[in-house]
């Protein structure tokens, strides 16, 4: 029988995946060893050298989270899946029209993307326009600021399904996260997951990284999937940066293949978008979706206005 010799790529991943197995059973056992609160149930997670641990009550409230420094990374890049369908076709100027509100309809239509992404005053004539169509309507919670109280971003999130969002994308509380106020970070993403995952609609928790260490990246993408949100979020598109390949890869690496990972913010140009999906994106949000889906461009594209992703 001939010797196995595997490469040291898929060395390196086994181990990296051990050792976060090992990481995370450790901070279980810690955790029953502390003694837990009756009815309590925490969930623990841990990449690029932190683990956080996040606990909810019965009723699925949080009532602690924490951060430690410890080791181990973990990540995977997932299949390239069909570039129109990851795209959020997006319109988020605060001068937006209700005539650019139903072209973006239509192109979003025509070319089969993943969704519209609006404000929340156009998600009722959105859900109208798309209707019987497949492509989804997107809206932002908390934006673009994220600063709003938690109860509000409840509300918004209530309101915006109520009249036709199937998906919300949320901004962090990025002062709290700062501030290494995790209880009020995790409470803010957990209220709007429960919120929306009750009337059956998805959550990206935007985490602006621009404005975050890298360190500050990792500890919002941990809450938010221990919060059980579906996607993690690269920007607003209204902060000082957008989408990089170093964050997406990094997002990507914290969350593991579970979760959907969102780049937005300066993805202008098919090679952009490429080089996203490439680094670990499942979705991307972009203004410029049907200039994109045209394929590799012939000359450099000018920039973008701020806020028009």
């Amino acid at each position: 029988m001939a010797a196995m010799n595997p490469d040291l790529k898929t060395v390196e991943q086994l181990i990296e995946i051990i050792t976060h197995e090992v990481l995370v059973a450790m901070a279980e056992q810690q955790d029953r060893a502390a003694g837990a609160v009756e009815g309590e149930q925490c969930k623990f997670g841990c990449a690029d050298g932190l683990c956080v641990r996040t606990c909810f009550d019965r009723t699925g409230r949080v009532v602690s989270a924490g951060a430690e420094r410890l080791s181990s990374t973990i990540g995977v890049i997932p299949q390239d899946l069909n570039l129109a369908k990851m795209i959020d076709h997006t319109l988020l100027k605060p001068d937006a029209t209700p005539d650019q509100i139903a072209q973006l309809c239509f192109e979003a239509r025509k070319h089969g993307f993943a969704s519209v992404c609006v404000n929340p005053a156009w998600v009722s004539l959105c859900a109208q326009l798309l209707q019987g169509s497949p492509v989804k309507v997107c809206t932002v919670i908390g934006f673009p600021l994220g600063a709003t109280a938690p109860e509000v971003k409840v509300f918004e999130t209530q309101n915006a399904i109520e009249h036709g969002a199937t998906e919300i994308d949320m901004v962090i509380n990025i002062g709290a996260l700062k501030a290494r106020d995790l209880d009020l970070v995790a409470k803010d993403v957990r209220g709007v997951v429960n919120a929306a995952h009750a009337r059956g609609a998805i959550v990206k928790v935007i985490i602006e990284a621009a404005l975050l260490t890298d360190e500050e990246k990792t500890i919002a993408c941990l809450i938010s999937k221990e919060a059980d949100a579906d996607f993690v979020k690269t920007s607003t598109g209204f902060a000082s940066g957008g989408a990089t390949v170093h964050d997406v890869e990094l997002m990507r690496r914290v969350v593991g293949p579970e979760m959907g990972v969102k780049a937005a913010g300066g993805v202008r140009t098919f090679e952009d978008a490429q080089s996203m999906v490439k680094a670990g994106a499942t979705r991307i949000g972009a203004s410029a979706g049907v200039k994109i889906i045209q394929g590799p461009s012939k000359e450099k594209a000018p920039a973008a206005p701020k806020g028009n992703y």
